[in-house]
């Protein structure tokens, strides 16, 4: 890759990235990076539906066009022709995906910036490598990367924090309602969901460390996660119909909070506890203390990104196994070990000294 100067000085950029929560939030530094190398240039972010908020409002941004997660063949060619007459003068895609490559082969634009990708260099006039020679690539490093292939110069130490929308004045209500409500017990944020099986420290778990926090102290804890999560949460909190106590001290909250209100219940609580997770990288975004636990994946690369913040307040916990990382497609030891053997002990040790217990 030869970095290249655009050709004018305040080009029309647009941004690709679709799907998740996670690798949305982790793109954002690029684009503070290149709201400051750029400060007149239009930047406009392509997303989709579901991760719109995590974008929607951003200040670095000009523009956000929001697309369906599918998409019908008509509607996509009339994308594609909307996104040519915009003649952007550069694209950089962030994703890499089918989708995100042809739309970045088929916009027209006079500089197409992407992730060295095995049979997919051919799409771009840049290619920035997903992995470091001296070691791994966070995905905001890489990110980054696409940035710096435009000539921007910068040390890892000048990479911000990831940076979500402010919140809308219904969102603070709710998160100070419920905050408020948690009294003057500590409230710790547990993400009871997951991306996917590979992920999933699994109910036992999650059940036996929710005993544990709530045997000991003033503790509230918010169950979180997507409206899919709502049967585990009823789950969990069926298991604790003989321990009032334990029971009293669950607020189930899985699908009842879009993302930038979830952001900010974190900022008022005590602890945030949960797996490599698009909620763990809202958290990133706070400087509420965080315990995660990895499995599949690795730290190195999708750690909580969050320079500024004590790195005492921010405890990963995970197992150095062979198998690990993996491609999440099959799990060799059929036990998905790498996460299940993770313990609430562990968990709950990593937790104590931030709650007090």
């Amino acid at each position: 890759m030869t970095p290249t100067a655009p050709s004018k000085p305040d080009p029309k950029i647009l941004l690709i990235r679709f799907r998740r929560i996670g690798d949305v939030i982790l793109t954002t530094p690029a684009v503070a990076l290149l709201r400051e190398r750029f400060p007149k240039a239009p930047l406009t972010y392509l997303v989709e539906e579901p991760y719109r908020r995590l974008v929607e409002g951003n200040p670095r941004l000009d523009r956000v066009l929001v697309v369906p997660a599918k998409q019908l063949r008509r509607d996509f060619l009339k994308l594609l022709g909307e996104i040519r007459r915009e003649k952007f003068d550069i694209v950089l895609d962030m994703h890499g995906g089918p989708r995100a490559s042809w739309i970045t082969l088929r916009s027209g634009a006079g500089l197409k910036v992407g992730h060295g990708i095995r049979h997919k260099t051919f799409l771009y006039d840049l290619t920035v490598p997903r992995t470091g020679e001296g070691g791994p690539l966070h995905s905001v490093e890489t990110h980054a990367g696409l940035v710096r292939a435009l000539g921007v110069d910068f040390r890892k130490d000048e990479i911000p924090p990831v940076l979500l929308p402010p919140a809308k004045p219904e969102d603070i209500r709710r998160a100070e309602e419920i905050a408020g409500g948690a009294g003057n017990a500590r409230l710790v944020v547990f993400h009871i969901g997951a991306g996917n099986e590979y992920r999933d420290w699994g109910v036992e778990n999650i059940a036996a460390l929710v005993k544990r926090l709530t045997r000991r102290g003033a503790v509230k804890i918010a169950l979180i996660g997507g409206a899919g999560d709502q049967p585990r949460e009823q789950e969990i909190l069926a298991g604790f119909q003989d321990d009032p106590h334990a029971r009293d001290s669950l607020l189930p909250l899985a699908g009842k909070l879009n993302l930038i209100a979830l952001r900010e219940l974190v900022a008022r609580s005590t602890l945030f506890v949960g797996p490599d997770s698009g909620p763990m990288h809202i958290a990133a975004g706070t400087a509420t203390p965080i315990v995660a636990y990895f499995g599949p994946t690795l730290p190195a690369h999708f750690g909580p990104w969050r320079p500024g913040v004590d790195p005492s307040r921010t405890v990963i916990l995970q197992k150095n196994l062979d198998c690990r990382p993996c491609r999440q497609r099959e799990c060799v030891t059929a036990d998905f070990r790498c996460l299940r053997t993770i313990s609430p002990a562990e968990v709950f040790s990593a937790c104590s000294p931030f709650i007090g217990l």
